[in-house]
């Protein structure tokens, strides 16, 4: 049964969804689709992906266990598992995501469906910045992208326990 899971963070509240065994999207407090979704199903708790989200804000966690099951096109997949490859702290550009998909003229495409990412932060496309080394576009906003790119610099660079 899918339901749904606020969580409040540094960066506003996010709104968790799942599907009984996996986590299925996280949508910002500005998203459109958030207001109906939450009145269309019911609350519930998504316990591990509160807990590893709340600890990658205190910056003590780096990569998730939580499982994932976003829904997209076989494309989108591919983008979507390349974006979890990007190392906590470092960014990678679109074209260079294209290039390691073996077709570097699509970095159009790529942005497409890194914007489409249903799972932010968990598949971080924040961490994907234009050719020119400029922040781009992002659900959460671009001071949220800075702040989150921000917070995975200083945690790893002094740990979570500096601020």
């Amino acid at each position: 049964m899918t339901h749904w899971q606020p969580l409040e963070t540094p960066i506003g509240e996010l709104t968790l969804i799942g599907d009984g065994e996996s986590l299925t999207e996280i949508l910002f407090a500005n998203s459109p689709r958030r207001e109906a979704l939450r009145q269309s199903l019911p609350q519930g708790e998504l316990a591990l992906a509160a807990r590893e989200l709340t600890a990658y804000f205190a910056g003590t966690l780096q990569s998730f266990t939580v499982p994932l099951a976003p829904r997209g096109t076989p494309f989108q997949l591919r983008v979507w598992e390349l974006l979890r490859q990007i190392p906590y702290a470092e960014t990678t550009t679109y074209g260079a995501l294209a290039a390691r998909l073996g077709n570097p003229q699509a970095s159009r495409a790529v942005g497409l469906a890194n914007g489409a990412n249903p799972l932010p932060i968990i598949v971080p496309c924040h961490r994907v910045i234009g050719a020119n080394g400029q922040l781009t576009g992002f659900a959460g906003g671009l001071p949220v992208k800075s702040w989150l790119l921000d917070r995975e610099r200083h945690c790893k660079f002094f740990g979570a326990d500096r601020e």
